[in-house]
């Protein structure tokens, strides 16, 4: 049923790839490239079915799709998935034969970290093909995208407190931080700079004890982060949990992390906007990762990437605008602002067929 389901999705294009001697299955899904080129991520997981491996690829790649257009970025959005355990299945290999898949694609797609992955993979990558972003700097590259995705975060969450509150003092409130992983730890330090009470919770005790003792945060056990009485919960991990067995027990006022897909069903959007909770949308908050590594495709510039990242700000603004002029809900608000950008863009071009021009200016490949 596969050409049902991304026909209902609205996807382009999927690719399934597999090396028998590398190990390796992959799945690229292209969903959209009318803005220009598919970026998104590489995510290794030990899937337990495929079927589940392509609902998560699918799910993925059209989130992309928004968060790239709603960022104003001219790229489109894809994701890719490697079936297998990043703790023990990681390979020269591996890496070396998915960079030749995405090589094949002659630029359709763009690949970057994700959950799973580190620079150190993306070397490999790198090797086979220069449709990577996210590369160590020593290439020429921006390295891991965790603070820019962690300061965009910041910028989203200034949006949030200024429309609810009117002001923009992070230091004035608490906050429940669920992850404190490479970008949960980082929000967590610009938090705790601006003088901010922080519950932290994660699944890994000794980054949750890190965030205790190096940043003065109080930690909280997994389950209980939602009962914080804090002004503000972010979710900074996995997605999905704003749903029916948490949202009666968050009591912040605000929501706004750096997850994806933070909301289990739309459903749950609707309920927060009846409560009078600001949900600030994921994909328009998390955009500062993605921010930085698109400009390694035209010549990175560091200075130019920290401008970028105040964009997220203001298009939470319009986000929050558009929610309370037209009375719908912000995750509906976020979508119409990226399905509005690219049927406008639509109207004069058309799918991205290929690399067309020089790229990837700065950058060095080789050994």
């Amino acid at each position: 049923m596969i050409f049902e389901t991304i026909a209902q999705t609205d996807h382009e294009e999927v690719v399934f790839c597999q090396n028998k001697d590398a190990g390796l299955k992959a799945i690229v899904a292209i969903h959209n490239t009318v803005l220009g080129p598919a970026l998104g991520g590489l995510r290794m997981w030990p899937y337990k079915t495929e079927a589940e491996a392509v609902n998560d690829v699918l799910r993925l790649s059209r989130g992309m799709t928004y968060k790239n257009a709603v960022a104003g970025l001219n790229l489109g959005g894809g994701k890719a998935v490697i079936i297998g355990d990043p703790s023990k299945d990681k390979s020269e290999a591996l890496f070396r034969a998915f960079g030749r898949f995405v090589n094949s694609l002659g630029g359709r797609y763009i690949t970057a970290e994700d959950v799973g992955i580190d620079v150190n993979d993306m070397e490999y990558v790198f090797r086979e093909t220069e449709y990577v972003t996210g590369v160590h700097q020593v290439h020429g590259g921006s390295g891991d995208p965790s603070p820019f995705t962690a300061f965009g975060t910041l910028q989203g969450l200034m949006a949030a407190l200024q429309f609810k509150h009117g002001n923009e003092d992070v230091g004035k409130y608490s906050y429940a931080v669920q992850g404190a992983g490479h970008v949960g730890m980082e929000f967590i330090k610009l938090l705790r700079e601006q003088g901010a009470k922080v519950f932290v919770t994660d699944i890994n005790k000794e980054l949750v004890q890190r965030a205790v003792d190096e940043l003065g945060c109080e930690a909280v056990g997994l389950d209980e982060i939602y009962d914080v009485d804090a002004d503000v919960y972010s979710p900074c991990a996995l997605g999905g949990t704003l749903n029916e067995k948490t949202i009666d027990r968050i009591k912040a006022k605000i929501i706004c992390g750096a997850a994806n897909n933070q909301l289990a069903t739309n459903d749950i959007g609707d309920e927060l906007t009846r409560r009078g909770v600001l949900y600030a949308p994921d994909y328009a908050v998390n955009a500062g990762g993605v921010m930085n590594i698109s400009l390694e495709i035209d010549g990175y510039n560091r200075e130019r990437a920290m401008r970028m990242m105040r964009q997220i700000y203001y298009n939470l603004g319009r986000i929050f605008e558009i929610s309370k002029t037209e009375n719908v809900p912000t995750y509906l608000a976020a979508d119409r602002l990226a399905e509005e950008r690219i049927a406008l863009i639509g109207k004069i071009k058309l799918p991205h067929m290929g690399n067309g021009g020089t790229r990837f200016q700065g950058r060095m490949r080789g050994q």
